[in-house]
């Protein structure tokens, strides 16, 4: 993969950052496993396009935001400027690394039912189906009303997804 760099978020990108999470969620909340999360408060790691050009200001063109629990690293939000450019997976491997390096055995993170073509790309990068939160995107809409009652390719959005990539084993 080339034409970017993944690092921490600083400062700097925090407008690029925000601009991309309003862009896929509506604004800096999002609602998984019915805990909502503000996404400008959790470490979020970044792809910041390459600096051809010798200049400090490198366009952001991804962003990772996670949370490390007890039960692992939890990826709470991952955003590409541009679907299908290696930036997903850039950041993916980059969280997994993360958490590697913190000793902890899992990456996990929650989809919802109708995001056919997320379960496409973590499956695709080794991410297992571990479990199904039935109602979840129900509930979560008493505490954000605008998620839709009918998402991607009209599948009605009921139920959560659960996936994992174990760090501690081997497939």
């Amino acid at each position: 993969m080339g034409g970017f760099e993944v690092r921490a978020a600083r400062a700097a990108d925090r407008a690029a950052v925000d601009a991309l999470h309003e862009r896929e969620w509506g604004g800096p909340y999002v609602i998984a496993h019915d805990t909502r999360y503000d996404l400008r408060t959790l470490p979020t790691l970044v792809a910041v396009a390459d600096d051809r050009a010798g200049t400090a200001d490198r366009a952001v063109v991804g962003a990772l935001a996670y949370r490390v629990g007890a039960d692992g690293l939890e990826v709470v939000s991952l955003v590409a400027a541009t679907p299908g450019g290696g930036v997903g997976t850039a950041l993916l491997e980059a969280a997994t690394t993360t958490a590697g390096e913190a000793g902890l055995a899992r990456v996990w993170l929650i989809t919802s039912n109708d995001n056919l073509r997320a379960l496409r790309f973590y499956q695709r990068r080794g991410l297992r189906l571990v479990g199904v939160d039935r109602g979840a995107v129900d509930r979560a809409r008493r505490l954000k009303p605008e998620i839709p009652l009918v998402g991607e390719d009209g599948i009605p959005l009921h139920d959560e997804l659960v996936l994992e990539l174990r760090t501690d084993v081997d497939g």
